[in-house]
């Protein structure tokens, strides 16, 4: 059977996998975005950078889509605010509730974010062959959100 560090560097599980792939990805969006301007960022920004939109997105949709708790989330828009990159609007369709916004400087890391995915998906899918690369994608989609569903409240 082996040692767990002995699977995990021949056969790793589903999550440490993942882990190893979000980390990298993480590590190098990071770093590229900080050599464009952003170097105030830190990966847990993720959890709210990755879901927000120009019309703005309540911060229980943000939990929601990212997985993490409503308290982390306040934490991270907290953070996001008081660096620039949110700001918080009245919902028009509810104006009791937020919404989380970009601002300009928020839109511009937005879009820098974007260029830097699409390059890092782009250098694999080169990399596998594009069919490849869509197929691997689909299948990994599928597996996440069959995961997700089977989450415990």
């Amino acid at each position: 059977m082996g040692t767990r560090s002995e699977r995990n560097k021949t056969n790793p599980d589903l999550g440490v996998l993942s882990g190893r792939l979000l980390f990298a990805i993480q590590q190098e969006l990071f770093a590229t975005l900080a050599a464009q301007g952003f170097g105030d960022l830190h990966p847990r920004h993720g959890a709210v950078l990755a879901y927000v939109d120009v019309e703005g997105v309540r911060a229980t949709e943000l939990s929601r889509l990212s997985g993490q708790h409503k308290q982390v989330i306040g934490t991270m828009i907290d953070e996001l605010e008081a660096l620039g990159y949110v700001e918080r609007r009245p919902d028009p369709a509810d104006r009791r509730a937020k919404l989380v916004c970009p601002t300009e400087r928020g839109q511009a890391q937005m879009r820098a974010a974007d260029k830097i995915m699409a390059s890092i998906q782009d250098r694999h899918a080169r990399r596998l062959g594009r069919e490849a690369f869509a197929q691997f994608k689909a299948t990994f989609i599928d597996v996440t959100e069959h995961q997700r569903r089977r989450q415990h409240p």
